[in-house]
This record gives structure tokens, C-alpha cells and sequence, in this order.
């Protein structure tokens, strides 16, 4: 096997954006995302957090006891990050709600999610891009709004992406684009 230091990977910048579900959706890393797409701004220097968690169920045998089968019965992906930028469409993700644009207010409903949205988040290593693409997502949980002098106003928010066709998400490689 042959070890290559030229395929070791950053994550030195990159972006998250959000869009309408239905809007056309990307086809490699490289390619410009559609219009509909709005760029989220800075993200925290703790940059995007990717979990994949799963629940499982042990199956033993009558027999000895052993495990003969473990099946997975939940399973879930979701991506956490903390956008750092005051925008409207930091706060309507944020707060799940509509940025009233004659005053700049934004009714707060507890429960408002903003409902499913198409997610794309680029993750860039100089000329290398490693894109995520999520179809339908939504905030499923949000963090908490501290206000410190110093300290940007974080909107941190955990993005749950559903199955859609048996497809949570698709990620698209640069590096890999020609191979």
C-alpha cells in the first residue's frame, strides 16, 4: 500500500449554504451551485461537526448465548456548526422563522424548525473541495445565545438530514472528479 502525503486533507475554509428544497441540486464538488442557494457567511473557528450515530439490537442464540446477528434499528446524520455572521438568513435558520424586512424583526416561536431545507456544505483545501450535499434537512436543535463582550453572537444549529430515496446526503470529492 502506498502511502501518499499529498492526500491528506484540511479543512482550512470552506462554506454552508441553504435552499429551498427542489432547488437543482449539485452534480460534483466542482461545479457552481444553483441560484437558489444562499451562502450562510463566517461559520466559528470550531468549523462544521459531521455525526452519524447508530443504535443497534443483539441478536443471541438460544443455544450459547452468542451474538449471531447485531441489526441496526436507528440510525441518524447530522451536521452542528455556529454561524457568526448577523444576517437575515442566519437568524430565519436560526430562529426557524421569517425576517420582517420593513423593521428587521423576527417573531420568535420556540418550536419553529423553518422546515426542511436543501443544505450544501463545502469544505476547501486549496484547489481540493470535499461538498456535502444534504437534500432535505432541517435545524433539529439549536444552541444558545450568549452575548459577551468580545464574543461574536453565535447561531449554532445541528441540522438533521433526512432519508430521501434512501439517501441522507451526498458527498462529491474533487480529488476524485478525473479518477
Amino acid at each position: 500500500m502506498a502511502l501518499t502525503s499529498d492526500n491528506v486533507r484540511v479543512s482550512v475554509t470552506g462554506a454552508v449554504s441553504v435552499a429551498n428544497t427542489g432547488t437543482t441540486a449539485p452534480t460534483s464538488a466542482s461545479v457552481a451551485l444553483a441560484a437558489g442557494f444562499v451562502d450562510l457567511g463566517y461559520v466559528s473557528e470550531d468549523g462544521v461537526t459531521e455525526s452519524r450515530e447508530r443504535s443497534t439490537n443483539q441478536i443471541k442464540a438460544w443455544q450459547n448465548a452468542a451474538t449471531v446477528r447485531e441489526v441496526i434499528t436507528d440510525a441518524s446524520l447530522r451536521y452542528t456548526f455556529t454561524l457568526i455572521e448577523t444576517t437575515e438568513a442566519s437568524l430565519e435558520l436560526y430562529y426557524g422563522g421569517t425576517v420582517d424586512t420593513t423593521d428587521g424583526s423576527i417573531d420568535i416561536n420556540a418550536a419553529a424548525t423553518g422546515g426542511r431545507r436543501s443544505f450544501v456544505i463545502d469544505v476547501v483545501d486549496g484547489d481540493q473541495v470535499i461538498r456535502t450535499y444534504i437534500p432535505e434537512g432541517e435545524v433539529t436543535e439549536v444552541g444558545e445565545q450568549v452575548y459577551q463582550s468580545g464574543e461574536p453572537i453565535g447561531y449554532e444549529v445541528t441540522i438533521t438530514a433526512y432519508d430521501v430515496n434512501g439517501v441522507a446526503a451526498t458527498k462529491f470529492y474533487s480529488a476524485l472528479d478525473a479518477a
